[in-house]
Formats: structure tokens, C-alpha cells, sequence
């Protein structure tokens, strides 16, 4: 590796985050920059563009009090790199990888380039293996597998801050696994008081022991808030395939990243997209999305359970409809639970959970919980479209069975998605088999018969 490059380059403008060079040395993309101004306050940057005349530098601090005619910058000769060690867990981080909590610098092990590790696909297993996070609407209708990528779709206002805290909190590899198990969490371009809320929780709880936390907040620079992300992401590599433990990574909010890449895009002078993204969009989230997963010959596992806000509760918005492309699945937050102040409120039948059958069932949960799921969402269903139908004739209009499935349809939002404390999966179950006895035997289409009698018919005879 080079030595640094004192560089003789003029900078000839200097826009937002972005410093305009003309090239005088020989550098590649990615690679890292400091950036000297005339008080010996130094920033860190990366070059993101250039040809045979001009470079452009993504400064990662405020440019202000920058001069073009007293700016020295410094090529470094190698990309953006996080220093990581055993002793990450319990620390918390900038966006940029800089400790914030008072403590000393990290001892680093290894120093690993942010953009990512190198993963031949063959090497990739199918991810398997319940995680328990506490949320029935998850847990049992939409489980979440040990290296799947399970994103939340919220909308400004709901309560998706309070349900990342709740997942951090609880979220749980059942048996041999607990112990490997630890959490890696990023704050995107958030309000200083979410920062300290979610720092105070992780520390009270006593979360923060095998967590790393990175918060990026909304007075940062833009470019900070699209390398937030990436060193979450390098720590929680390290975390799974080299000290072989099994990490759950939770990103909020990941809008404020899509926000930020438009910016920056624009900065750069680059022809924009659907609603002003960068057409790059997608490539680039997959960057991070793609990152998840488990290798055959490592014991780690990554999983990701990214949050984003979709602007104007639109799904089919770029940034709600890319993350759906690449991910396996989402869950879906809804505004009219909600108002009923059910807490989370979660909406079961647009959510769903692609890799929920491969962790699921005989051998990893409960060899009933994958028909129990199919019933109660098909029920719920029905009870969804009977709704509108009794808004149309009136309840009294519809039959006895109808009746029921209304009956129903409350009281799994006020029983099953309605929650004010973590339940188990055996809990959740309980609460499912409890709702299917008010239904007719005929109506639970999607159980055995023995699992009727087990479950439903012998308990109503009590």
C-alpha cells in the first residue's frame, strides 16, 4: 500500500459536501481523502468521481470555513476502513465509525474496508433458524429467519422508533444459540432526542452489553449519512464471519439514507429518476440489503431488519417498492390501528415473510405453528372483506357465521396484534388456538382434523 500523497491538486469549487479538484496525481474511486483547511482541523473524505482533468471528493464533515486557495488534501492510497476488534460489542459509534460514548479507542484486530467483504455465492446457504422477537404479528404470522433481510414499512408518525427499540430488546435466538447472539444498531439521520432515546434504552435495559450502536443524526452532513449504513454493516460482518456469533442488524431510518443519496446525486450533476432519486438507486441499496445472510463455512449468521418511512404511507413509492424487490418480505405499520391505538400496528395481511417456511414448523419452532399462521390469516381475511360488506347492508344483514368472523376480526386486533408485553411463541400460539374456538369447525379449513381435536374441539368441552 502507497504512502500518503501530498497532493499539489487545486480545488477549484467547492459545493455542499463536495470538493472539485483538478487532478494532478494518480487515485482511484472509493479511495480516502483527508482534507486540510488553514486551522489544522482535518476531514475525512472520499473520492466518488472523477476523469483525466477533475476529481470530486464526498466531504464527510460541514465544509464550511473551507478555502479553495488554503485546502491541502491528502490521497491516502486505500478506501474507507473501520478498525474492529473483540471489544466493539458495547460501544457506540458516529456515522462514521468515531466512538461517542467517552471510552477509549477500540483495540482493532483488523482494519476491514467498509464497502464490504467479498462473498463467492456459492459459499451462501439457504437461511434457516427462528429468531424470536417478542411481536406475535411477527413471531407467528410472519417469522423472521436467521439471515433473512425482513424490512419494516412505517409512515411518519407511527410508532416504528418504539417497535426497533422492542426488537433490540427481546429479539432472541432460541436454544444453543442464545448466548452467540447480538445486535448491531444504526440511527439514519435522526432527531437528537431519538439518538439519546435509543442510547438510553439500549442502556437501561442492558442491551447495550451485546450491542453496537452507531448514531448518525439529522444535523450531520449528508455524505455521513450515506457511510452510516456501510460501518454498521462492516462491524456486523466481523461480528458474524469472523467471530462466528449471530447478528441481528436494525437500520432506521433508511428514507433518511434514500434522502441523502438524492442530495448528494444531485450535487454531482447526475440525471435523476422516478421522484428525483438517482436511477442508481436500486444497485445501491442492494449494496447494503445483499450484505445478509450465512456462509457454509462460517457458524455466524447476519440478519437485517432495516426501517423506512414510506412518504405519504405510499408503498409503491421508489424507495418502499426497491426495498421490496431485494429484500424477502416486510412488514407493514398501518395508521388506521394505529388511531385505534393498538400497539404495534401492524397490518397482517399485506405483511409477509418469504423465508418464514424455512425456519418454521417441525424442527425449528412448532410442527403446528405454519397451519395455525395459514388459518388465522385466512380467517382474518375473511373477517377483512366482511367488513366492507357489513358497511354496505348492515351487520344484521349477514348470517350467524358471518357474524362470527366480525367478532372475530376484533378480537385478533385487540387480543393478537394488540400487545403491551413480549410474549413467546407458545404465548402467541395460545392466543391463536384461543381465537380459532370462537370460529366453526367448518370454517378452520386449514387444520387436520387432529388438530382440530387437539387444539379446538377439546377445549371448548371444558
Amino acid at each position: 500500500m502507497r504512502a500518503d500523497i501530498y497532493a499539489s491538486a487545486t480545488a477549484t469549487r467547492i459545493e455542499g459536501p463536495l470538493l472539485f479538484l483538478k487532478r494532478t496525481v494518480n487515485v482511484g474511486l472509493n479511495e480516502a481523502v483527508a482534507v486540510d483547511d488553514n486551522t489544522g482541523h482535518t476531514r475525512l473524505g472520499r473520492i466518488t468521481a472523477l476523469d483525466n482533468e477533475h476529481i470530486t471528493v464526498e466531504v464527510l464533515e460541514s465544509t464550511a470555513g473551507l478555502s479553495l486557495e488554503e485546502t491541502t488534501v491528502r490521497f491516502l492510497g486505500k478506501p474507507l476502513e473501520f478498525a474492529v476488534g473483540p471489544d466493539v460489542l458495547g460501544r457506540v459509534f458516529d456515522g462514521v465509525g468515531r466512538v461517542i460514548d467517552g471510552g477509549p479507542p477500540v483495540s482493532a484486530s483488523q482494519h476491514l474496508r467498509i464497502d464490504g467483504l467479498s462473498i463467492n455465492p456459492a459459499a451462501r446457504t439457504m437461511p434457516t433458524d427462528f429468531i424470536e422477537t417478542g411481536i406475535t404479528t411477527i413471531d407467528l404470522m410472519n417469522s423472521l429467519v436467521r439471515g433473512q433481510k425482513l424490512p419494516i414499512f412505517s409512515g411518519a408518525g407511527l410508532p416504528h422508533d418504539e417497535l426497533a427499540i422492542q426488537i433490540a430488546r427481546q429479539a432472541r435466538l432460541r436454544g444453543d444459540g442464545e448466548e452467540e447472539f447480538v445486535l448491531v444498531f444504526a440511527a439514519i439521520g435522526v432527531p437528537f432526542e431519538s439518538a439519546e432515546r435509543f442510547r438510553r434504552a439500549m442502556q437501561d435495559s442492558g442491551a447495550l452489553e451485546h450491542t453496537v450502536l452507531f448514531l448518525n443524526l439529522a444535523s450531520d452532513s449528508s455524505t455521513q449519512r450515506l457511510l452510516c449504513p456501510r460501518y454498521a454493516l462492516t462491524v456486523a460482518e466481523y461480528l458474524a464471519f469472523t467471530e462466528g456469533k449471530h447478528v441481528l442488524i436494525i437500520m432506521t431510518d433508511m428514507t433518511n439514507y434514500c434522502e441523502a443519496l438524492r442530495e448528494v446525486s444531485a450535487s454531482h450533476g447526475e440525471i435523476p429518476s422516478r421522484k428525483g432519486f438517482p436511477g442508481f438507486m436500486y444497485s445501491d441499496l442492494a449494496t447494503l440489503y445483499e450484505r445478509a445472510g450465512s456462509l457454509s463455512d462460517t457458524e455466524g449468521s447476519l440478519t437485517q431488519v432495516p426501517i423506512l418511512t414510506m412518504p405519504s404511507d405510499d408503498i409503491t413509492h421508489p424507495i418502499p417498492d426497491l426495498t421490496g424487490y431485494i429484500t424477502e418480505g416486510q412488514i407493514v405499520l398501518d395508521r388506521e390501528l394505529d388511531r385505534a391505538d393498538i400497539y404495534p400496528p401492524i397490518k397482517v395481511l399485506p405483511s409477509l415473510s418469504r423465508l418464514m417456511k424455512d425456519g418454521t414448523g417441525a424442527g425449528y419452532t412448532h410442527e403446528d405453528h405454519p397451519d395455525l399462521a395459514n388459518q388465522l390469516y385466512a380467517a382474518y381475511a375473511q373477517a377483512r372483506h366482511l367488513r366492507v360488506l357489513a358497511s354496505v347492508v348492515g351487520r344484521e344483514g349477514l348470517s350467524k357465521t358471518d357474524q362470527t368472523y366480525l367478532e372475530f376480526g376484533d378480537r385478533f386486533e385487540q387480543e393478537l396484534v394488540q400487545q403491551s408485553s413480549a410474549r413467546t411463541l407458545e404465548q402467541s400460539m395460545e392466543v391463536g388456538w384461543q381465537l380459532l374456538r370462537e370460529l366453526p369447525d367448518s370454517e378452520l379449513t386449514r387444520l387436520s382434523d387432529a388438530q382440530i381435536k387437539q387444539y379446538i374441539s377439546v377445549d371448548r368441552n371444558k
